[in-house]
């Protein structure tokens, strides 16, 4: 049981977000004793991914906001003379102006279940929301209907986790009900299945299916929803973290297929592989050589200063300028290539983000970037493996109440959680959302904008109904920020067949619904009254059939002096940040691991089974048939290495 963990650690962590898990994995892999532990029932924090029955859940506690009581009213006794705590918040604060809205047909949605769900079971760590009366002003009735379905299937989740025990190898298996889903491999011996994926579509593209409320529901299982959008860099950090660590053999990732452009009211693919610049049928023949000569000069761009040293102090988009590229080149350049700001990137900036992109190409696919199947949720997921693989032990559902600092020393010398124990460790990792506004009163925060869309069409509809799509939106004003586009497809298993899930993304401005409908407006047909008028002209459009707008804190990249009274041994990690990738958080991941074990090497490979010595008392009981070493653990079952069906991302990929 929980209340029966060691007493002793060397890491604690608080928060299961893909630094966190990150640290967990190179601190266990180290040797070292870890504790990761988490208030909520599932794992990865903001970088989770949702069924949708879930995430109708997730929005529900996040409108209702209800405070959560102590479990454990005398646990101030455990605290003596010579220390003082640090409380940590027991309700997740950093999202706000949750919006749903059903754009579908709203059929009868009230008595549908969702398919394989499992009769209700009750929650512990008590998410406030049962039996709360529901806002009468929602705009989508289903949404309330559904919400009952949404905790059955949160409990489902919950309750195949133990939350008191270790997490064993097989424990974590990550999205485990998945498992008779198709897989696609992300190697470069696999490149062709991408091409075989691009089948021609036997339904009509102009006739797109109906899909009605109640079919969503059903199907809800078949989604899942980042509530965090991002790619993998090809030749990024993580994808080298996930080589390194051979944490890459947990997931699966899908190529994007297209990079696409909004200009002028109308989307359209950019070419940006040789070939597909050579083929492309949008570029004429003096266009295609410009815009060859001006990637490859970005390619070593260092080696020839004079082209751009009158520049450094320009922003890229006037360096473009310069180039003698048409202005159809300059925009796929500056937004769907380097994807950087038309008034705040400088040149250098610009053609370092152009040179990043040119490097991905090739590696996996014909586009830079690589998403996990069954959404970006799985990738702190196979991190916390690793960690269970290699001892760490895992509680879900397991709220910490605070901290308790040394007064003398300064530092930080043990936990204590909501059944009253005390857990001592040498360092804490602790995520930003668990710390108090006392904590945090002078830190500056910025929002995120986020909305994720279920949708009927691709918004650029081709002979293949599989693709996964990135599209940037320019600003309409200079200084807005451009949104981020990412369209998935079925085969990366977030969505039902028949449907596309749409994530849009920006730095924040006012409110998500604010930042994000001007954008979906442009790009998509909602079921308004408003727009039924223009329904004929706007058949061609894709039709929104279900929405959420939400801000999330973005907490990257603040100093830890900003943060009061933090014990040295206590290292804050943030949340997701607005930029496409994934560098950010490798980095904070790898600089904290460093600093806590300057002399360990952060996440290396694990031991082959086949390199292992054993001494002659390992041996003798292997062959009597009791051998129980703890080394053999790294390595997964054959029937578990081949239940999904992957080929793992490695470096026997690279050409």
């Amino acid at each position: 049981m929980a209340d029966n963990l060691p007493a002793e650690f060397d890491v604690v962590v608080v928060g299961t977000g893909l630094p966190e898990s990150i640290i967990a994995a190179a601190c266990a892999r180290s040797g070292q004793r870890v504790l990761h532990v988490d208030s909520r029932n599932y794992y990865g924090g903001n970088w989770a991914s949702f069924s949708f029955s879930g995430l109708l859940s997730w929005i529900k506690e996040n409108q209702e906001k209800s405070e959560i009581s102590d479990e454990c009213e005398d646990w101030r006794k455990l605290i003596l003379e010579n220390e003082e705590v640090i409380s940590l918040n027991k309700k997740d604060k950093t999202i706000e102006h949750v919006e749903a809205f059903c754009f579908g047909d709203q059929d009868s949605a009230k008595d549908v279940e969702e398919a394989g769900a499992l009769p209700k079971l009750p929650v512990f760590g008590a998410s406030g929301a049962e039996g709360v009366a529901q806002d009468p002003n929602k705009e989508c009735p289903p949404l309330d209907s559904a919400v009952a379905r949404a905790e059955s299937c949160e409990a489902e989740k919950a309750a195949s986790v133990d939350t008191a025990s270790t997490v064993e190898e097989n424990d974590t298996e990550v999205n485990c009900e998945n498992e008779g889903s198709p897989s696609v491999s992300s190697s470069e011996s696999a490149l062709d299945l991408g091409k075989a994926e691009a089948a021609p579509s036997e339904v009509s593209a102009q006739e797109p299916k109906k899909i009605m409320y109640s079919q969503i529901v059903r199907e809800g299982r078949r989604f899942n929803i980042d509530l965090v959008s991002k790619l993998l860099y090809s030749r990024g950090l993580l994808i080298d973290l996930l080589i390194k660590s051979n944490v890459s053999r947990y997931a699966e990732f899908k190529n994007a297929t297209r990079i696409l452009a909004f200009r002028e009211g109308k989307v359209e693919q950019v070419p940006c592989s040789r070939a597909d610049v050579f083929n492309s049928r949008q570029l004429t023949m003096v266009e295609k050589r410009m815009l060859m000569k001006f990637l490859t000069f970005c390619l070593d761009y260092e080696q020839h200063p004079d082209e751009f040293q009158d520049y450094k102090n320009s922003t890229f988009a006037q360096f473009l300028r310069t180039r003698k590229l048409t202005p159809s080149l300059q925009h796929f350049i500056l937004h769907s290539i380097a994807m950087v700001s038309e008034t705040d990137c400088s040149t250098v900036e610009g053609l370092q983000a152009t040179r990043k992109f040119l490097q991905c190409l090739g590696r996996y696919g014909n586009t830079p970037f690589l998403f996990p199947l069954y959404g970006q949720g799985e990738i702190p997921q196979c991190f916390c493996r690793m960690c269970a693989v290699f001892g760490g032990i895992y509680c879900l559902r397991h709220s910490v109440q605070c901290l308790v600092v040394d007064k003398e020393s300064g530092r930080c010398k043990a936990i204590i959680d909501h059944f009253g124990q005390r857990i001592s460790a040498n360092y804490f990792i602790v995520e930003d959302s668990y710390l108090s506004e006392s904590v945090c009163r002078n830190v500056c925060y910025r929002q995120i904008s986020r909305a994720v869309l279920i949708t009927d069409q691709s918004v650029l509809k081709t002979d293949s109904e599989q693709q996964v799509s990135i599209l940037t939106v320019p600003p309409v004003d200079l200084g807005q920020p451009a949104v981020c586009v990412i369209e998935l497809c079925s085969s990366t298993m977030t969505c039902m067949k028949d449907t596309y899930l749409v994530h849009l993304t920006c730095p924040s401005t006012k409110t998500a619904r604010e930042d994000l409908e001007p954008v979906v407006q442009k790009l998509f047909h909602l079921n308004t009254e408003a727009e039924k008028e223009t329904e004929n002209e706007e058949l061609d459009k894709p039709r929104v059939l279900w929405a959420v707008y939400f801000n999330m804190r973005d907490s990257s990249g603040i100093d830890r002096n900003s943060y009061s009274s933090l014990p040295s041994n206590v290292y804050v990690c943030s949340g997701p940040d607005s930029a496409l990738g994934n560098d950010c958080a490798v980095k904070q991941a790898e600089t904290i691991f460093q600093e806590m074990f300057p002399t360990e090497e952060f996440c290396p490979p694990p031991p082959n089974p086949e390199d292992i010595i054993y001494d002659e008392d390992e041996l003798a009981s292997e062959e009597s048939g009791l051998s129980n070493s703890p080394e053999t653990k790294p390595e997964p079952s054959p029937e578990e290495s081949s239940s999904r069906g992957s080929t793992a991302v490695n470096e026997h990929s690279e050409e």
